[in-house]
């Protein structure tokens, strides 16, 4: 959500800072409004003068029998007029990836044989490059594409590609599963999204903590990355490598939950939470804030904040002394013997 940065408190100030936005940035002031609305089942018109966006994007429409109200637009109904365009620009690059695929199809055979001599890693250098070579091995897959997803947040960008590479993978029987952080229950983009493609062939699930990313097709092609900018990636194709990657993305799906069930982060044990565990674990391990909060997808700020909750319950009063009392407390002991009992 936008935010207003200065410290007039004027409603026509905070309006000017606060718009125009995307549709999946969410102003307060909207989403106040928006759901009253929603609840009451119309508000005065003069009511939504701090919110223009819900008259921008047609959230609201005049009550035909009084026209100083608005009536609210079902959220069902205002998701599926914005979705429209969306498949309708999927539909269009699918009719695109046919017309490539049957240009390339009378060189496949000479590529396939050019593949067997080539090496088992290539450098991909590039977002264009990178991006071509996934479609690629996305459009061959034909069973399972397993893929590994630190958290962020997916603009209406992100969306329209994961739907357009994961929806025919779907539709031609391929199993897709997918790994997020725990942090991906509070991201209403990501989860917009596994509800899309949620069914028996796509399944989501989150663990507490992801280092990198990774995707794997049909147990023969792996993508990491080979930068932190996510400029270079490397493609493997060496059997050994590919197996090792699908064990590793094994072991952390087992230890995982589905994203369904309720958030992880709401169990207290001590008067600690699940999250501030694994944020202790990484401290002890002399992580700084910034790459415990990438681990745990979160932004720095909401890491220092579980940092001084965790220092608050353990009596902390420095950091120097919370990685002594975290020692002390025997909590990290008590969660592992948890964990294998």
């Amino acid at each position: 959500m936008f935010r207003t940065l200065g410290g007039g408190d004027l409603t026509s100030n905070r309006t000017k800072e606060t718009h125009p936005h995307a549709m999946t940035q969410w102003c307060d002031e909207g989403g106040r409004l928006y759901a009253a609305a929603l609840r009451a089942g119309r508000i005065a018109r003069e009511d939504v003068a701090p919110a223009p966006c819900l008259m921008e994007f047609a959230l609201l429409h005049p009550d035909p029998d009084d026209p100083s109200w608005l009536r609210p637009v079902p959220p069902a109904v205002a998701l599926s007029r914005r979705l429209n365009p969306l498949e309708q620009e999927i539909a269009d690059r699918r009719r695109l990836a046919t017309g490539l695929a049957e240009t390339f199809e009378p060189f496949m055979a000479l590529g396939t044989q050019l593949a067997a001599t080539s090496d088992a890693i290539t450098v991909l250098e590039g977002g264009e490059r990178i991006n071509a070579a996934l479609n690629m091995a996305t459009f061959q897959c034909q069973t399972e594409m397993l893929t590994v997803q630190p958290t962020d947040r997916m603009s209406e960008r992100s969306l329209l590609l994961g739907l357009e590479r994961d929806r025919p993978l779907i539709e031609r029987g391929v199993r897709i599963r997918t790994l997020y952080q725990h942090t991906a229950r509070y991201n209403p983009e990501q989860l917009a999204y596994a509800a899309q493609l949620s069914n028996g062939k796509a399944e989501y699930r989150t663990i507490d903590e992801l280092v990198e990313r990774l995707i794997i097709c049909d147990e023969s092609v792996a993508f990491i990355p080979a930068r932190d900018d996510q400029q270079v990636a490397l493609e493997l194709r060496h059997p050994g490598l590919v197996r090792y990657l699908i064990k590793l993305f094994e072991y952390l799906w087992d230890r995982s939950v589905p994203l369904s069930t309720g958030t992880p982060y709401e169990t207290a044990r001590d008067g600690i939470t699940e999250i501030q565990y694994s944020i202790a674990k990484l401290l002890v391990e002399g992580h700084v804030d910034e790459a415990i909060a990438r681990r745990l997808g979160m932004n720095v700020r909401t890491c220092r904040a579980h940092i001084a909750k965790l220092a608050s319950a353990l009596g902390s009063g420095s950091r120097a002394q919370l990685g002594y009392l975290i020692a002390q407390s025997g909590i990290l002991k008590q969660d592992e013997e948890g964990a294998t009992g």
